[in-house]
């Protein structure tokens, strides 16, 4: 189920509100786990036993890690407190059960893809597996399983006490508003509201704001730029000009559209009473690499680099080791993505310029140059990056940026693509994207008071969205594929 849709807004958000507040309190969050299961398994239900199978399973993880199996009180273990062979294991379980449910169902295919084109390539076709399995991607995957293994780990690190109800665990996994596209909730970030939280009318409208914003992001913005950027990248064939105006217009597209679905998750979080953490901050305003990473997808690139790049030994032990670490973060970043070789590319190229800047000292490779200068060369890189995101296929993607460069000769049909992209609905929509993605205040910060006026806006926006909403085709959010 997608958010921005008409069977989302007009039937089972209303139909959730409804359930949640008129549910005696300590049956709220069976009503919420029931209800997010429901969205979760609306598109195909046999997803449905795959998340509970990774929920059972961290939760009796977390019980062993604990000393709750026995019924034992349960305390949060010392950080400083060697752990148990049997807390070992139980953490051990937690995350080869996550990963590998994660690897087959994302990676099965590309494996056996990736093996049967080496094997073509190296003269031993006769060695390729003759699969007739496709493995269909399960919705959120990517999501939920860090979000379950951060509870297992977080228990295990002393960061949080583990929960003794199943019910309240559940709810934490499959929570609705951010179960397929995140933001990635830490378990150690919202434990303490699982088990007490405030519902205030201020909180609520709040969210109602952030609903708003998040929608008209997806519908009035993102969806406009993605089709100057669907008719650019898919053309085949472009001139110099118009491979740079689809590069902007997908950056505006992929920005706007899941900055969109985490306004729109974190104002349903509200909704519900619960306060999940900022997922943007202004990421093409960054100055470096670096600071971009600090900005975009906050809860992604700080699961990583709290759980794996630290864990790897960070910048502890040694330049080149430090360098080797951003390496395999941004790679594994890039895989986690998606199933194909250009997001490999895509995290290796980030990864080379995170260490690049590291190399230098300093976090920027244009130290002493003008601010807006270091913000627009941060952003053409992002953007060229952003071409592997977007092309069907690595050979695309370099023929693509090929055209960026110039290096590629388009053909004579080309010259015809102005006429479809060059628009000035679709102009003006890019430079509204352009000019909100650089000038404009955040939707968490914007928010924070709703005087009259704000609120009037909110509506305005939208009422806008719901209009325009029924005149678009099915349009999910980028990040569901993921």
């Amino acid at each position: 189920m997608v958010f921005s849709s008409h069977l989302f807004v007009y039937y089972f958000l209303p139909l959730a509100l409804v359930v949640y507040y008129a549910a005696p309190r300590r049956m709220r969050h069976l009503g919420l786990t029931l209800l997010s299961y429901a969205f979760y398994g609306w598109a195909n239900p046999a997803f449905v036993l795959i998340m509970l199978a990774s929920t059972v399973v961290d939760y009796f993880c977390g019980l062993t890690i604990a000393g709750g199996l026995s019924g034992g009180k349960l305390e949060r273990l010392s950080p400083g407190t060697p752990r148990s062979k049997s807390q070992r294991w139980a953490v051990a379980v937690s995350v080869l059960t996550n990963l590998s449910l994660l690897g087959f169902f994302k990676y099965f295919n590309f494996g056996v893809d990736s093996y049967n084109a080496l094997a073509e390539w190296l003269g031993l076709s006769g060695l390729a597996i003759e699969s007739v399995i496709r493995v269909a991607l399960p919705l959120g995957i990517s999501f939920y399983t860090f979000q379950s293994m951060s509870y297992t780990i977080d228990v295990y690190r002393g960061e949080a006490r583990a929960l003794r109800n199943f019910i309240d665990f559940a709810c934490y996994v499959s929570m609705f508003p951010q179960l397929v596209a995140g933001p990635i909730v830490r378990f150690s970030e919202i434990a303490d509201q699982l088990r007490e939280r405030r519902h205030t009318l201020q909180k609520f409208a709040r969210g109602v704001a952030f609903v708003s914003l998040g929608l008209a992001k997806k519908v009035l913005l993102a969806n406009p730029c993605g089709k100057v950027a669907d008719t650019i990248f898919d053309a085949g064939s472009v001139v110099t000009g118009d491979a740079w105006y689809g590069v902007v217009a997908y950056s505006m597209q992929i920005y706007f559209d899941f900055s969109g679905y985490s306004d729109m998750a974190i104002g349903l979080g509200l909704m519900l009473g619960f306060t999940f953490a900022k997922n943007f901050d202004s990421p093409y305003r960054a100055e470096s690499i670096t600071d971009f990473w600090r900005r975009w997808h906050i809860s992604l690139s700080s699961w990583l680099r709290d759980y794996l790049y630290k864990p790897l030994g960070g910048s502890r032990l040694g330049r080149t080791r430090t360098y080797l670490n951003l390496a395999i973060v941004m790679l594994l970043g890039g895989l986690w993505h998606g199933a194909a070789w250009k997001f490999v590319v895509w995290g290796g190229f980030h990864g080379v310029l995170l260490a690049a800047e590291r190399a230098r000292g300093k976090e920027s490779f244009f130290r002493g140059a003008p601010r807006v200068v270091r913000i627009a060369a941060t952003f053409v890189l992002v953007g060229i990056s952003w071409v592997f995101f977007r092309a069907a296929d690595l050979t695309s993607a370099i023929r693509y940026l090929g055209s960026m460069a110039g290096l590629v000769e388009a053909a004579p049909p080309a010259r015809l693509l102005g006429g479809l992209v060059y628009q000035p609905y679709y102009l003006a929509t890019v430079l509204l994207a352009t000019v909100i993605a650089f000038a404009a205040p955040q939707t968490w910060d914007w928010t924070r008071r709703l005087p009259l006026w704000k609120a009037a806006v909110c509506v305005l926006v939208l009422w806008l969205s719901l209009v325009m909403l029924n005149t678009q085709a099915f349009n999910p959010f980028i990040y569901f594929i993921f």
